[in-house]
């Protein structure tokens, strides 16, 4: 069952989406060498606090801290540690996401730790505008395969591939509702996108093959072949005049 948000619903939403947003950018600003990934979720969990927000994260069926943070071979839900140092030239991608007053937001971005080979940059630049193109058919009447094949086109087309274990999905009074939107597939399939839908969307794409596979600690997600991995992601509302992303500051 998709739940469908009224107007009024939306708004109440855009506050979590720009504290996610405000926090997101502020995680980023302190991505450099020698930062722990445990320094990094302390500060959001201090954040959170100072903004009156919940963490949509911490205790969701077990897991251990507020953000995801996931380096270079690290697909996603990557648990945050004292010994996890970042380094000149890794990638980390930062998962997001709050609740106020019992409505959800969502994002994640992956950041460059100083600077990166031009083919990392370009694994970087390649996810960010497939997410772009994938909130872009967020229009009434479109399908959600939609949203996945303009994704995997964009990706596969650049040399990369993208992961199928992993997918977006409805978010409003839970983190996670129906429909679960992939980042690949044909035209014209799926539910149709309705006025009211609220969806995350969050291409995670691999320099090599899109195979992944789950590490002991139950979470963390690795590709199969250890290459780098990206992840995008906002919360976009659809509505009568095209999407809204609604994890973004201002």
């Amino acid at each position: 069952m998709v739940n469908i948000k009224s107007l009024r619903e939306i708004e109440l939403m855009k506050r979590p989406g720009q504290i996610v947003a405000q926090i997101l950018r502020e995680m980023g600003e302190m991505v450099a060498p020698g930062v722990t990934t445990y320094e990094i979720d302390r500060f959001a969990e201090s954040r959170i606090k100072d903004l009156g927000a919940v963490s949509a994260f911490k205790g969701y069926h077990g897991f251990p801290a507020c953000v995801c943070i996931s380096v270079n071979e690290e697909v996603v839900h990557g648990i945050p540690s004292k010994k996890r140092k970042l380094s000149e030239g890794d990638i980390v991608g930062i998962d997001f996401g709050v609740s106020v007053e019992g409505w959800f937001g969502d994002s994640a971005r992956t950041y460059a730790v100083g600077k990166v080979p031009g083919e990392v940059q370009t694994l970087l630049d390649v996810t960010e505008k497939s997410l772009q193109l994938g909130i872009a058919q967020c229009r009434v009447g479109n399908r959600i395969f939609d949203i996945g094949h303009a994704v995997q086109s964009h990706v596969e087309a650049a040399g990369f591939s993208v992961v199928r274990e992993f997918v977006g999905h409805g978010i409003g009074r839970a983190l996670h509702e129906d429909p679960q939107v992939p980042n690949f597939g044909a035209p014209g399939k799926g539910p149709v996108i309705k006025e009211g839908m609220v969806l995350a969307i969050e291409p995670m794409v691999n320099m090599g093959s899109h195979r992944v596979r789950v590490l002991a600690d139950g979470w963390t997600a690795v590709t199969e072949d250890k290459r780098l991995s990206a992840h995008f992601e906002h919360t976009v509302a659809v509505t009568a005049d095209g999407p809204v992303i609604l994890t973004m500051e201002g």
